[in-house]
């Protein structure tokens, strides 16, 4: 495993974009009941409230941890704009809670970047490597 990846700012950037998902996490977990009545008073049947609270704390745990531990940051990213977009949509829009709307986008835009660069360092990665296919054919020609 690379350490070097763990003392940088792009890693620093992603933890501290995970502490207000991993945060949501034990509240979930400990206050299952009272959660999944908060989803019923919003208008989903009880059993179907269960399932949309255990599958958020799944995006939950799952986005969170892909998120800091892996360079899988796409699919991290994509997680917790599943849980998060729908959540903002049912739980902040109506009646509108405008702190809780701001906070969301801010999350929302925060993860479209992540997704995008790692997207970008993808490209980046592609383009050195393809850099270093011809570097090599070139020294092959000499020869």
């Amino acid at each position: 495993m690379d350490l070097k990846r763990f003392y940088s700012l792009n890693f620093l950037g992603k933890l501290l974009l995970s502490v207000i998902f991993v945060n949501a996490i034990p509240g979930k977990i400990a206050d299952f009941g009272s959660q999944a009545q908060y989803i019923v008073t919003r208008g989903f049947p009880e059993p179907l409230a269960k399932i949309l609270l255990f599958l958020a704390i799944i995006l939950l745990i799952g986005g969170s941890v892909l998120l800091i531990f892996s360079e899988r940051t796409k699919l991290a990213c994509s997680l917790l704009l599943i849980f998060l977009v729908p959540t903002t949509i049912i739980f902040h829009l109506v009646p509108f809670q405008l702190t809780a709307v701001a906070r969301n986008l801010s999350l929302i835009g925060g993860l479209l970047i992540a997704i995008d660069r790692s997207r970008n360092n993808y490209f980046n990665a592609s383009s050195n490597l393809e850099s270093k296919e011809i570097e090599y054919s070139d020294l092959n020609e000499d020869n």
